[in-house]
């Protein structure tokens, strides 16, 4: 029998993105948290343990060595739904092959990727369940699956379902190895999961394959949040569940009471924590259960810190569609839901430090393409939808548009992507249209020039410019003149707006030492009076910049004296 104390294990994390769970940098997701505790708890040592993620292997090609020589190697990831990705580049089914082909040892593949894999990570496409060269698969849960392989001497295991007291044991006993991760301390941020599984079926979704919803006590997750924090880490995200709402109920209707428990115990633990945010809540809970929905709103944005986002599953605003795939709320109820969530914690802090910020928490809305049913007359309810939250003057953060893709064991199966492929020219052109008409003007809304972006970390150049984003739930991506130190973590204020994305400058900025692009960059000023201010520096105070002008300069704009001046 093989010594767990002996093994060398190698953690490979190709990323995740399911419907209620995400794990592409800046995020680790729980996978390979939950599995590098299960692997502490069956015996190997902390320091035997390695982690890499995708990236790492495709940069350094010498790290494909701790792949070759390790007893155990473990591929953790999987694409169920698709997206678009800034900070890393989820692994291929190539790049997944070429793993199980490299590796010496034991090869074990787990997460996600056991409900199908496509030609690539997209869109519009569909997907079968393939072993990809590996020597075992976990049909159930990995962690559960690297624990009983490392008790059972390398040899095999049965596929199970970990349950609380495990997971309770593993989440705190994994959290070292987000040390191991390359963006940690500062650029990283943790998916939390409090729950698994969904009391609805929609057609597409593989969320409902985990079964009805199976909660996480309050305390099992602030022991969690405890470990990490020691660790180092400071941005937390609730969103491994399918409706955070109802955390900690009957899988349906809310309970304030656990909300308050969790949030309340995670901040306790965590008191210097720079992000707390969410991902999904179940516009259908709200609208069923109103008062307990606004009572665990008014906890969350209690304690969360801004720029959170709810995701509302609408996925179609058509009636046919919703019949066809069992979809849960109608465009009606979930307009309700929008307005209720804009009431209760739409409001932006207050208070020093906390000016000109974003809102606490505010809705984002789902849509999916390629499913049963849809026509034509989809597109246009959907943007008669987006049209109708927006003249009521409420705030949405983001509208995410996909396609489908289709999943052994969902309804989707059967139809595949045959719609999503018919509609492909249909949906490009409206999908142009929702970012011209609904996405440019809610974003002034949401972030009108002038609102604050603190800790905004610089990732990388194009076009003389410099982008970056926030840690949290869908941070806006920001382009800033000039090409700054990448890396590097700074203050922005807002100056303009584009689709999903807003234009921006460092604040408080200097008026005696910005750059011409940061100047002409400010609302209303533009490369003339850019020019001018420059020519005729230095200013004793913005209000001296403002009266030679003629024109009002935002708040955020200072006037220090020169460096070895009087």
């Amino acid at each position: 029998m093989t010594d767990p104390a002996t093994l060398d294990v190698t953690l490979i994390d190709g990323y995740v993105d399911e419907p209620a769970h995400f794990g592409v940098p800046p995020y680790i997701s729980t996978y390979p948290r939950f599995t590098a505790g299960a692997l502490v708890d069956a015996g190997v040592p902390e320091e035997r343990i390695t982690y890499h993620t995708i990236d790492e292997l495709r940069d350094e090609r010498n790290k494909w060595r701790d792949v070759a020589d390790a007893d155990l190697m473990i591929y953790l990831g999987g694409m169920t739904v698709p997206g678009k990705y800034v900070g890393g580049t989820p692994a291929e089914p190539d790049e997944v092959r070429e793993l199980a082909w490299v590796a010496e040892g034991t090869s074990l593949m787990g997460g996600p990727v056991r409900f199908g894999v496509g030609e690539e990570n997209a869109g519009g496409q569909e997907t079968e369940r393939k072993d990809l060269d590996f020597e075992f698969v976990a049909k159930g849960d990995v962690e559960a699956a690297a624990y009983d392989l490392v008790g059972n001497g390398l040899e095999g295991f049965g596929n199970r379902v970990r349950d609380v007291e495990e997971v309770t044991r593993w989440a705190r006993q994994g959290a070292f190895v987000v040390s191991q991760h390359p963006n940690h301390p500062d650029y990283l941020i943790c998916e939390l999961e409090t729950s698994r599984g969904c009391a609805y079926r929609c057609s597409f979704c593989t969320e409902p394959l985990y079964g009805n919803p199976s909660f996480r006590p309050p305390d099992s997750i602030v022991d969690e949040v405890d470990a990490l924090a020691d660790r180092g880490v400071k941005h937390f995200r609730l969103g491994r569940q399918a409706d955070l709402l109802a955390y900690g109920g009957d899988g349906e209707a809310p309970n304030p009471d656990a909300l308050q428990e969790l949030y309340g115990g995670i901040r306790n633990v965590a008191p210097n924590l720079e992000t707390l945010h969410l991902d999904n809540i179940n516009p259908i809970t709200i609208v069923r259960w109103p008062e307990q929905s606004r009572e665990g709103l008014r906890i969350i944005a209690e304690h969360n810190t801004p720029g959170d986002t709810a995701a509302f599953g609408l996925e179609s605003a058509d009636p046919v569609v919703q019949e066809q795939n069992d979809l849960n709320v109608t465009a009606d109820e979930c307009f309700r839901a929008v307005e209720i969530v804009n009431e209760e914690a739409g409001w932006r802090p207050e208070g020093d430090g906390n000016a000109n910020r974003l809102p606490k928490l505010l809705p984002g809305i789902n849509l999916l393409h390629g499913l049963q049913g849809e026509r034509e007359e989809t597109f246009e309810l959907n943007k008669e939808f987006l049209h109708r939250v927006y003249d009521a003057g409420l705030m949405l953060r983001r509208v995410n548009i996909r396609q489908v893709m289709a999943f052994d064991g969902t309804e989707m199966s059967e139809t595949g992507a045959q719609i999503a492929d018919d509609h492909k020219k249909l949906f490009k052109q409206y999908k142009t249209e929702v970012r011209e008409e609904i996405d440019n003007p809610m974003l002034q809304r949401v972030a009108p020039a002038g609102t604050l972006l603190p800790d905004v970390h610089l990732e990388y150049h194009q076009d003389g410019k410099t982008f970056g984003r926030q840690l949290g739930t869908y941070p806006l991506l920001v382009a800033i003149p000039g090409e700054h130190d990448l890396g590097n973590v700074t203050d922005i204020a807002v100056t303009d707006h584009g689709y999903r994305s807003v234009s921006g400058v460092p604040a408080p900025l200097d008026l005696n030492r910005a750059s011409m692009d940061e100047l002409a960059a400010l609302p209303g000023l533009g490369d003339q009076r850019a020019g001018t201010l420059v020519v005729n520096r230095p200013y004793e105070s913005p209000a001296e910049a403002s009266d030679a002008l003629g024109v009002e300069l935002p708040g955020f704009a200072t006037a220090r004296a020169p460096e070895g001046a009087d």
